[in-house]
């Protein structure tokens, strides 16, 4: 990627010309690429932190920086030791992030290729603060997994029946928050359960016991383990 050169008064009056810098890569498709982080991540001007936190001025933020946030002991303990967030630090972050913060949450493998990974960070950099050779983003609606009838969003789950249920889901997740291997389900935003629950029962998120597991379970039976997994102190 090229460097942007700041012009420059040299001896005798020569000055450096500018050099403009290189897109990060296709925006475009990097917004096509989001599409597999909207089940943990939003970004735009309505995007609120979920399972993940929200990715609004990413560019140039402290690992581990938003308020509030429930950030898993390594990420916060990298941030801490002044870990930040440039076109760098995210491009490794997002090809293995268990290879840059040990112990993350973050349960996403990585993404291999190097091309994805640009256009995928064009796509964020338009969100930041700024964004150099890339234009400003249009406001964008927050994009689910699936969509889902009003209705289904608005069942009001029952946090004892989820309990009750809880007993299969904590075969391999924990109540404790932890992930060793398995990424953790509690304190997840109910409408962000309830949404990765459907796109197993329809077959969006692939892996064959969600699936299954999700095909048994009612409308109201997702709510109530939602409610229950999103209050677990």
């Amino acid at each position: 990627m090229a460097v942007i050169l700041t012009a420059a008064a040299l001896p005798g009056g020569a000055a450096v010309a500018l050099e403009e810098a290189a897109p990060i890569g296709d925006a475009e498709r990097g917004a096509e690429l989001f599409t597999d982080c909207v089940g943990c991540h939003q970004v735009g001007p309505e995007a609120e932190n979920r399972i993940g936190p929200h990715l609004n001025d990413i560019f140039g933020r402290r690992a581990g920086a938003i308020e509030g946030f429930p950030y898993s002991e390594g990420l916060a303990r990298m941030g801490a030791d002044g870990l930040t967030w440039t076109l760098e630090t995210l491009d490794a972050y997002i090809e293995n992030p268990r290879a840059l913060v040990s112990r993350t949450r973050m349960a996403y493998p990585g993404m291999e290729s190097a091309g994805d990974r640009a256009d995928l960070l064009a796509y964020l950099r338009q969100f930041s603060a700024s964004p150099a050779n890339i234009p400003e983003a249009e406001p964008t609606a927050i994009v689910r997994e699936v969509d889902l009838p009003p209705e289904v969003l608005e069942i009001a789950g029952d946090p004892a029946y989820g309990e009750y249920l809880s007993a299969e889901c904590t075969t391999c997740h924990r109540r404790d928050g932890a992930s060793d291997g398995i990424p953790s389900i509690t304190n997840w935003p109910e409408e962000d359960f309830v949404v990765a629950m459907h796109a197993y029962r329809q077959e969006i998120r692939p892996h064959p016991v969600m699936q299954m597991m999700a095909k048994r379970l009612s409308d109201d039976e997702i709510a109530a383990l939602a409610a229950y997994f999103a209050r677990i102190d």
